[in-house]
C-alpha cells in the first residue's frame, strides 16, 4: 500500500476535523504530499469521515492521474495540487467549510490582521480567492494566484477555507487558528470596531513566529499557535 502512514493520518485528522466542528457531513477534504513519489494521498469523495478507512484514500499524481486506490477521489484534488505546485514547503493541505471562515468567505472578506496569530500563515492578511465553482480548474488557478502572495492559508469566496503546512499536524493547526481568528474578526465587526495590525507589526510578529514554540528536529519549524 503506497503512502500507508499518510493514509492513516488522513483518516485520523478527518475524524478530528468533524469532532472539532471544522466540517459537517462529508464536506471538506484532506491531502498529504510525498515529494519523493511526486504523489498525494487524498480523501475520497462522498464518504463520511467516520466511515473512511486507509484503503479508501486515493493516491494521485499532481495532474490528477490515479496511481493507487479504487475510490473516487475528492473533487478538489486540483485545489490541493495547486498548493504543492506553488509552495514546495507545503506537504499537507486541509480544506474545510468551517463556520466562521465560511461566513467571511460569503461576505467576500479576507482574514485580516485583527490578531497576530494569522502570522502562522506566513502573511499579514490571508487572501480571499475569487469565487469559482468547486472542483474546477478555474478555482485551482485562482487559488494558485493567491498562494503567490506567500500565504499558506486561503479564504475561498462563497465556499470555505484552505490551510497548508509542512506536515498534516501543522496544516490542521493552521486551520484551527484561521477559524479562531475568523471568529474574532466577526466579533469585532459585530461590535462595530476592528483594530487591524499594521504591516510593520505583522512583520515583527512573523519574525517572532520563526522561533515560537518547540522547534522540531530536522530543521522543521515550530508548530504554531494551535500546535
Amino acid at each position: 500500500m503506497l503512502m500507508k502512514t499518510a493514509r492513516e493520518q488522513i483518516v485520523e485528522y478527518g475524524n478530528r476535523m468533524a469532532a472539532d466542528g471544522l466540517t459537517l457531513g462529508t464536506a471538506g477534504n484532506i491531502s498529504v504530499y510525498d515529494p519523493g513519489l511526486h504523489c498525494m494521498a487524498i480523501s475520497p469523495s462522498g464518504i463520511p469521515y467516520e466511515d473512511t478507512r486507509p484503503e479508501d484514500i486515493v493516491i494521485l499524481d499532481l495532474d490528477g492521474n490515479r496511481v493507487e486506490g479504487d475510490r473516487k477521489p475528492s473533487s478538489e484534488y486540483l485545489l490541493h495540487s495547486a498548493f504543492y505546485r506553488e509552495d514546495f514547503g507545503v506537504q499537507a493541505v486541509v480544506h474545510t467549510h468551517s463556520m466562521y471562515c465560511t461566513i467571511l468567505a460569503c461576505m467576500g472578506e479576507p482574514l485580516r490582521a485583527v490578531h497576530y496569530a494569522i502570522a502562522e500563515a506566513g502573511t499579514g492578511e490571508i487572501p480571499l480567492v475569487p469565487y469559482h465553482t468547486f472542483g474546477t480548474p478555474e478555482l485551482a488557478e485562482a487559488a494558485a494566484a493567491a498562494l503567490r502572495k506567500k500565504s499558506r492559508g486561503l479564504i475561498l469566496a462563497n465556499h470555505g477555507m484552505c490551510a497548508g503546512g509542512s506536515t498534516l499536524k501543522s496544516a490542521y493547526g493552521l486551520a484551527l487558528t484561521m477559524e479562531w481568528c475568523a471568529r474574532v474578526q466577526l466579533g469585532c465587526l459585530s461590535a462595530g470596531k476592528m483594530n487591524v495590525l499594521t504591516d510593520e507589526q505583522m512583520a515583527e510578529a512573523m519574525e517572532h513566529y520563526k522561533t515560537y514554540g518547540q522547534v522540531r528536529k530536522g530543521g522543521a519549524g515550530p508548530m504554531g499557535y494551535n500546535g
